[in-house]
């Protein structure tokens, strides 16, 4: 129904690469990078798509499996 755009792919890229780099999820996305690219609005339908809800998960389990 609807379709991403390819800046909206590039930012969810950029917030699983750094939360996988050990960010917290809060600081990546007050990053200037993210802030300058996205309204309020694209930044909470970032945290909607699967591919980043997927990534901070597994990032989430793997951390507090090593605890």
């Amino acid at each position: 129904m609807f379709a991403r755009s390819s800046r909206e792919d590039q930012l969810a890229a950029y917030v699983i690469r750094e939360h996988h780099a050990g960010r917290k999820l809060d600081e990546i996305l007050a990053d200037p990078y993210i802030r300058n690219r996205a309204s309020e609005l694209e930044r909470r339908r970032l945290l909607e798509r699967a591919d980043i809800i997927k990534a901070v998960g597994e990032d989430t389990t793997r951390s507090t499996a090593g605890d």
